[in-house]
């Protein structure tokens, strides 16, 4: 910037770099770019897998596009909100992050070309927004299917579908009826609401050994506990539970605490009272003659005892959500104190409490529930790091089953929806009047980039494939057609039985058309560095980090 008198004026600092205008645009649809082609091959069911290193030494081995995404640290800032994006697929619908990145990817690259011929960016956002706008209502009214919850052999379809992307597809029927068996248990409807929280209640856990073969959904929770006594019963047909979130030893005070004895026997008396308190909380628990008691905190030697002779057998310091799912499981109440016990807190759901030794460790076994509203995944596997990579699978398994549930609405997969709408797009461009429609358009192509990508991962000829497909499309009834995903030819999806569910896409399309809305509206970088210390390292910031907060 130059005064009047010809001399410039520094208004930023001297080491704050600034880009700013068309070369800015430019930049961040490369980063959109480069990031979509890293997890470009995760795509449909001849995905490869990424191996990543993390810092750690530790392996991560998947083709899920957020934990890909997850475990890259990337420099350039409009890298970063991509990763972000697959991590709000995720938590959103939990499917489909790796489509989201590659679509942002391209919706963003076809922006490029119009940034160069000088198109003002709210001139294409316009396009954006209005593509959006269409593209959620062909999807809605033209192309879905409602779907019945009771037609169990449809709802595995769709799970299906989403599972032979991923490393269990070999094991997908296994899959898709541990997802489907884990959302109905867990699910609650009552008065028109329906309430699926598989995070908290669907527990998945993971041990090593056996084969994937033997993992199951449990009819009621285990847990990593063996009894806390060896004499305990480790077998009980028919339990009865009772729940505790106080200790079962004698409380310290709070704060230090000075006792003044003047006989000794005052001693003894203290030492009384506290075997006195003790076996009060204990009587106050074999009043109720329950089998098994679980606690969240620690139980004393004496309270053992006390309980070993009233034949209960006790868990101890079990964490908080496990507590949380046994009580949904077997029907009881968590009780903070022993003498509120009554008998409606005992649970009574369960069917056998039990203790095996798998492997190396000692597993409590709470099962054979009667109408349980939490259970326990259990998955088997060769190693921990692929039993990992099925968890992943299996959480998006889960959350696609709870979709459908909360709403059941089904569109057709294999990139042909993407196509359809596509087509849909291109026709209603022609009403649109002045230079809106071009980048209106061009969502339309980019829209083709799923298809194309699934192609390219078959390995087949992707022009000649695509440009049969649009024929195809351009005939109106054929809106099912897509890619097959195993060969890499055209099919009819209905037959292949691919669907997925409409939460997933209209998400997909919301998430990535957004994103690329918010890199073209971007015209100006400004990356201040911090100012260099006397040792050349950059100073700390004045304020206090947690570390010297804690001191």
């Amino acid at each position: 910037m130059m005064s009047q008198s010809g001399a410039p004026i520094l208004v930023l600092n001297a080491n704050t770099k600034r880009k700013f205008g068309h070369k800015v645009q430019l930049e961040n649809i490369a980063a959109g770019k480069a990031i979509a082609d890293v997890v470009r091959t995760c795509i449909g069911p001849r995905a490869m897998l990424k191996m990543l290193m993390d810092p750690m030494g530790g392996i991560v081995m998947t083709n899920d596009g957020n934990a890909i995404l997850r475990e890259i640290t990337v420099q350039h800032p409009a890298a970063k909100s991509f990763i972000e994006i697959a991590r709000t697929q995720d938590e959103e619908v939990g499917d489909g992050t790796t489509s989201v990145v590659v679509l942002a990817g391209e919706i963003l690259g076809v922006a490029e070309q119009f940034l160069e011929q000088k198109l003002h960016p709210t001139v294409i956002i316009r396009a954006y927004r209005q593509a959006l706008e269409d593209m959620l209502d062909f999807l809605d009214k033209e192309y879905s299917t409602p779907l019945s919850l009771d037609d169990e052999p449809k709802l595995i379809e769709v799970i299906k579908s989403c599972v032979g992307t991923k490393f269990i597809g070999r094991w997908s029927d296994l899959a898709c009826s541990i997802a489907l068996n884990a959302v109905k248990t867990v699910s609650i409807r009552d008065e028109g609401r329906t309430e699926i929280d598989i995070k908290r209640y669907a527990k998945v856990e993971k041990v090593p050994g056996g084969a994937i073969e033997d993992s199951q959904v449990l009819n009621g929770i285990m847990l990593n506990k063996d009894v806390t006594h060896p004499k305990m019963r480790r077998f009980i047909k028919n339990p009865r539970i009772i729940l505790l979130d106080c200790s079962l030893e004698f409380k310290k005070g709070e704060s230090q605490t000075e006792v003044e004895i003047v006989k000794e026997t005052d001693f003894t008396r203290l030492l009384q009272i506290e075997e006195e308190y003790i076996q009060q909380i204990c009587s106050d628990i074999i009043a109720l003659k329950p089998d098994l008691v679980c606690t969240e905190k620690g139980v004393s030697d004496l309270a053992q005892h006390f309980l070993l002779k009233a034949n209960i057998s006790v868990l101890r310091r079990l964490r908080k959500s496990d507590n949380n799912r046994v009580a949904r499981a077997c029907n009881a109440t968590i009780v903070t104190r022993t003498d509120e016990l009554q008998e409606s807190h005992v649970g009574t759901g369960a069917g056998q409490f039990e203790i095996k030794k798998i492997g190396d460790e000692y597993f409590t076994f709470i099962t054979e529930c009667v109408n349980p509203k939490a259970c326990t995944i259990l998955l088997r596997g060769p190693s921990k790091d692929i039993l990992n990579e099925v968890e992943r699978n299996l959480q998006d398994a889960l959350h696609v089953a709870k979709n459908i549930m909360l709403n059941p609405k089904l569109v057709s997969g294999g990139g042909s929806i993407e196509m359809a709408i596509s087509q849909s797009l291109v026709k209603k461009s022609a009403e649109i009047a002045g230079v809106t429609q071009w980048p209106y358009k061009a969502v339309a192509q980019a829209l083709e980039v799923i298809p194309r990508t699934l192609l390219q991962n078959c390995g087949v000829s992707t022009i000649r494939t695509m440009t049969s497909l649009r024929a195809k499309h351009a005939v109106s009834g054929n809106a099912s057609w897509g890619i097959n995903g195993e060969t890499g030819e055209m099919a009819d999806m209905k037959d292949l039985k691919v669907w997925e569910p409409i939460v997933v896409k209209s998400q997909v399309y919301k998430t990535a058309i957004e994103t690329a809305i918010l890199l073209v509206r971007i015209d100006d970088i400004v990356s201040g560095t911090k100012k260099k210390g006397d040792d050349g390292q950059p100073k700390a910031s004045a304020q206090p980090t947690e570390e010297s907060m804690k001191e």
